[in-house]
C-alpha cells in the first residue's frame, strides 16, 4: 500500500515535468528521486538486513523500483518520450558500462596465478603495490580476482590475515584504480561522459601515490609486528606459474579499445530514438564482447574453476544497475535544473558565496554517500550536480572533478559495500578461512585508518 500512495502521489505531481525535449527538472518534485534512493538503499541494507531473502530474489527489488520509475515517465512524456529517456540511459550509459565490465571480468577471471612468495611482510607489501597498480590497468574487480587468491596462499599459515584482506581492499579494490577509467566503475562514467581518458591520471596521480605510499608502509609496519608475534609452520610452495596466458594479451586489447575510444573520433555514428550512438564507442563495445567471448572460447575450463570464477557477481551487477540507470534518469534531470530545481538546497551546500563550488564538500559528500550506498552512481549524481560539462570539469572546475573523482574511488574503501570487489574479498578471504571482521568491525579499521588519510588529503590537495 505505502508503494501504490508513493505512485499515486508521484503520478499527481508528474504532469508539470513535461517538456519539449523531455523532462523539466526545474518543475519536478522530489518524489521522483524516490525511486533512485529506494534502489540505492535496497542495495545497501538488503544484503545487511534481509540477507537470505535479498541473494536469491534481488532482481525483484530491482524491478519493483525500475517499475516505480518507469510508469510516471510513461504517464508524464507517453510511449515514445518515455522510451528516450530510457534509451538515452541504457545505451549510452548503462550498455557500455557492462560491456566493460564482461570483458574484463571475463579476461581477468581466465588468469590464474599458481605457487609464489612465502607471505612475508616485503613479499606481501610487494603484492599489495603490484595488485594497486594494476588495479587501474584492469580494474580493481579484475586486480582482485587475479590477486587475492595467491595472497591468501600465500599467508595460509598465518594465525591471523585479517589485517592483509583489510589493506588488500584499500588498496586493490579501490584507491589503486584511481588512474584512470578502467580503474573503478564511476571513472569510467565519467568517461562515457566526455572525460579524457588520461585525464585522472594526470590530477589524481599525486594524491593517489601519497595515499598508497602512506597505506603500503602501515601495512608494512603492522605486518612485520604480527609476524614477528607468530610462530608458523613450514608450508611446501608450488612453483610461480599463470595460466590462462591468452587473457594477458585479451586484456591489452580491451585497454586499446577503451583508449581508442577517447581519441579516434571520425564524426560518424547514427540515431536511434533521438539517441546519437558514436562510430568509436560502438566500435569499442563490439570489440570489447569479442574480447570476452574470445576469453571463454580460449580459456580452459579447468583454470577458469581453479580461480573460483563463476558469472553470479556480473549478473548481480548487470541486473541492479540497469535499475540504477533507470531510476536515476529523472535524478539527473532535476540536478540539471541547478538551484532552479528540488536540489537547491544540496546545491547550495556545495556552494561558496561567490558562487563557486566549494570542492571540500564535494569530496566529503561524494566519498561518504559512495561509502554507505554504491560509488558510480554517487559519481553521477555529483557530476551532475557541478554542472554536468566535461568540457568545464576538466577545465575551470577541475578541481571539482578531481574532488569528486577521490572521493567515489577513495571512499568506496570505507565499508564492505563501498564497491564491488569489497565484499568480494571478504566472501573469499572468509571461505579461505580468515577470520574477517564483520560489517562495523571492519568500519572500524576502515575510519580509524583512513578519516585521517583522507583529512590529509583534504589539507593538502583539496582548494
Amino acid at each position: 500500500m505505502q508503494r501504490l500512495a508513493y505512485l499515486a502521489a508521484l503520478l499527481a505531481t508528474a504532469t508539470p515535468a513535461l517538456a519539449s525535449d523531455g523532462l523539466d527538472g526545474a518543475h519536478m518534485s522530489l518524489w521522483w528521486a524516490a525511486p533512485f534512493a529506494g534502489i540505492l538503499l535496497s542495495i545497501a541494507l538488503g544484503p545487511l538486513l534481509a540477507a537470505h531473502w535479498w541473494h536469491p530474489h534481488y532482481e525483484k527489488a530491482a524491478a519493483l523500483w525500475a517499475a516505480t520509475a518507469i510508469v510516471p515517465l510513461f504517464a508524464t512524456l507517453g510511449g515514445h518520450g518515455a522510451a528516450e529517456v530510457l534509451f538515452h540511459a541504457l545505451a549510452l550509459e548503462y550498455g557500455p558500462f557492462i560491456v566493460m565490465l564482461f570483458a574484463l571480468f571475463t579476461a581477468a577471471g581466465g588468469l590464474n596465478i599458481r605457487g609464489g612468495a612465502t607471505g612475508t611482510p616485503l613479499s606481501n607489501t610487494l603484492i599489495l603495490a603490484l595488485g594497486a597498480a594494476m588495479a587501474s590497468v584492469i580494474g580493481t574487480t579484475g586486480a582482485a580476482m587475479i590477486l587475492i587468491r595467491p595472497l591468501l596462499r600465500a599467508n595460509a599459515d598465518r594465525a591471523n590475515a585479517a589485517h592483509v584482506a583489510v589493506f588488500f581492499i584499500f588498496l586493490v579494490g579501490n584507491m589503486g584504480g584511481a588512474l584512470s577509467p578502467l580503474g573503478d566503475p564511476p571513472l569510467f562514467l565519467g568517461f562515457l561522459r566526455g572525460v579524457d581518458f588520461f585525464w585522472t591520471t594526470q590530477h589524481l596521480f599525486a594524491p593517489t601515490l601519497l595515499s598508497a605510499g602512506l597505506l603500503l608502509a602501515l601495512f608494512f609496519a603492522i605486518d612485520s609486528w604480527r609476524a614477528a608475534r607468530e610462530t608458523r609452520e613450514a608450508m611446501s610452495r608450488e612453483a610461480f606459474a599463470v595460466e590462462g596466458k591468452i587473457n594477458l594479451a585479451l586484456l591489452a586489447i580491451a585497454v586499446a579499445a577503451i583508449a581508442m575510444s577517447g581519441v579516434w573520433k571520425p564524426g560518424s555514428g547514427m540515431t536511434i530514438l533521438g539517441v546519437g550512438l558514436e562510430t568509436q564507442n560502438l566500435v569499442r563495445d563490439a570489440i570489447l564482447v569479442l574480447v570476452g567471448l574470445a576469453s571463454l572460447l580460449l580459456t580452459d575450463r579447468r583454470t577458469r574453476a581453479e580461480t573460483g570464477f563463476e558469472w553470479a557477481p556480473l549478473i548481480e551487477v548487470a541486473v541492479l544497475f540497469a535499475a540504477i540507470f533507470v531510476c536515476i534518469a529523472p535524478v539527473m534531470a532535476m540536478l540539471n535544473a541547478g538551484a532552479a530545481g528540488p536540489f537547491a538546497p544540496l546545491v547550495s551546500l556545495a556552494t561558496r558565496a561567490d558562487g563557486s563550488p566549494d570542492n571540500i564538500v564535494y569530496f566529503w559528500l561524494t566519498g561518504l554517500l559512495s561509502a554507505f550506498l554504491d560509488n558510480a552512481p554517487t559519481y553521477l549524481v555529483f557530476f551532475q550536480m557541478a554542472g554536468g560539462d566535461a568540457a568545464r570539469l576538466m577545465g575551470p572546475l577541475g578541481g571539482t572533478l578531481a574532488a569528486i573523482s577521490m572521493g567515489a574511488v577513495y571512499m568506496g574503501a570505507l565499508t564492505y559495500i563501498g564497491n564491488a570487489p569489497n565484499f568480494m574479498v571478504y566472501a573469499i578471504a572468509r571461505d579461505n578461512g580468515v577470520r574477517m571482521p564483520g560489517f562495523f568491525g571492519y568500519m572500524i579499521w576502515s575510519f580509524g585508518i583512513l578519516i585521517p588519510l583522507f583529512a590529509a588529503l583534504t589539507f593538502i590537495f583539496i582548494r
